[in-house]
């Protein structure tokens, strides 16, 4: 018989070359990456009794630090690819999502977990922080996929993939404020004496704050170093070599929180400040293809040992309120909320529904809920917590995995049908003699 280390090998080989064809194989069809290696993490556990359990729960820093690895390098890549400048028209629809509809998305999830399932106060804040955020690694199916070179394209970037790109961004450490609440009412009760001083004061307010200013001091340096170092080499080092994007994903990081700052939400703004400088340089390109490659193995392994949660029990006991709260929240809640925040904006209809529609949930989900259970007091609720998270983000996998490839598709082509009516009016329209 064959060892299992061998066979361990011999499935990592075939799961990394599988990351790196399969996305364009899929790119159109029904079928997501994601939903792939969810089944496969489910086959495997299921069948190899001799591999350890992975239990979220169990493991729980490898859960917490191997989601928030895979978090912070999306954020970095997320923040690289995208095209259009910084400002407050330019990105109007990002602030609509991150101002109205997740502060909704989080009213809603906890009034279910507490109305529905009957979790307390911090246990109902707990599930809503974890899953207000949307997720910048399983969606990139939705989103902008890799920086732009052509100055045409900075301005005109697709409105669905700017929005969902920009948002999963930054409302993954915008929900943290929420994360530290549903901590703060586990362990000091729900007087607000107790916990709303210090929630304001340092989880929402210095926190956020010196999570940017660390994302755009550590943005600027770099980005001088990248593009105007007086040394040749460093500059020609960032163009040539990808891995200094990682570089800069984790020296951003660790900083911001070395102070007490939201790393994730520093990570993003650093790729963005990079990102602003030099906009249609090549090297761009370069980092953020590293990140991706990067990005793409992470999520491998954290998805095939979430399909082997799953196959193990993680959804054991499961009963239909919470498939009834997990429904609702994904086909109801997120929805609703995302459409009304975009009503009076920049996006018509049809997308305003495809934005409202693809608020993929995933990984980030998993890190939050594990970081709160490690540093709270949920000991009486970390199983049912597990099961309606684990039952959301497996819900949102399947359900936005089906339906990403034949939405996208055909927003394209509405796209393209609306560019070539565009162009044949402007070729058909009469000049003005000189």
């Amino acid at each position: 018989m064959f060892e299992p280390p061998s066979l361990l090998f011999a499935a990592a080989g075939l799961a990394v070359f599988a990351a790196a064809l399969l996305p364009r194989l899929l790119m159109r069809a029904p079928l997501s990456v994601p939903m792939l290696f969810l089944a496969a993490g489910a086959v495997i556990f299921s069948l190899a009794d001799r591999l350890p359990d992975p239990d979220p729960v169990a493991y729980s820093n490898v859960t917490v630090h191997l989601s928030e690895i895979c978090v912070i390098v999306s954020l970095m890549g997320a923040g690289l690819a995208l095209d259009r400048p910084l400002g407050l028209r330019r990105w109007a629809t990002t602030w609509r999502l991150l101002g109205i509809a997740m502060p909704l998305s989080l009213l809603g999830a906890a009034l279910l977990g507490w109305s529905v399932l009957g979790l307390s106060a911090a246990g109902a804040v707990l599930v809503a922080a974890a899953l207000a955020p949307t997720d910048p690694v399983l969606a990139s199916e939705v989103q902008v996929a890799e920086p732009s070179q052509a100055q045409d394209d900075l301005e005109g970037e697709d409105e669905v993939r700017f929005g969902l790109t920009s948002e999963a961004g930054l409302n993954d450490g915008l929900a943290f404020p929420f994360v530290y609440l549903a901590i703060a009412l586990s362990v000091v009760g729900t007087d607000p004496g107790a916990w709303l001083p210090h929630f304001l004061a340092v989880d929402v307010f210095w926190r956020i704050a010196v999570g940017c200013l660390f994302g755009v001091l550590v943005g600027l340096l770099l980005r001088r170093l990248f593009f105007r170092s007086p040394l040749e080499s460093v500059r020609t080092a960032a163009q040539t070599e990808g891995f200094v994007a990682l570089a800069a994903t984790f020296l951003t990081y660790g900083l911001a929180e070395m102070f007490e700052g939201y790393g994730f939400v520093a990570v993003f703004v650093c790729a963005v400040t990079i990102r602003a400088g030099e906009r249609l340089h090549g090297a761009h390109g370069v980092l953020h293809s590293y990140i991706e490659q990067l990005e793409r193995l992470l999520t491998v392994v954290v998805l095939v040992l979430l399909g082997g949660a799953v196959a193990r029990g993680l959804l054991v006991g499961i009963t239909w309120r919470e498939v009834l709260v997990a429904a609702a929240f994904l086909l109801l809640v997120r929805p609703l909320a995302a459409w009304i925040s975009l009503t009076g904006g920049r996006t018509g209809p049809w997308e305003r529904g495809v934005i409202a529609f693809f608020g993929v949930r995933g990984i980030g989900s998993i890190y939050y809920l594990g970081y709160a259970l490690s540093e709270g007091e949920f000991t009486a609720e970390d199983q049912a917590l597990w099961r309606i998270v684990g039952l959301v983000i497996v819900a949102s996998i399947l359900l936005h995995g089906m339906t990403a490839g034949p939405v996208i598709t055909r927003l394209d082509r509405a796209r393209q049908r609306r560019a070539r009516e565009v162009s044949g009016s402007e070729a058909a329209a009469p000049r003005t003699p000189i």
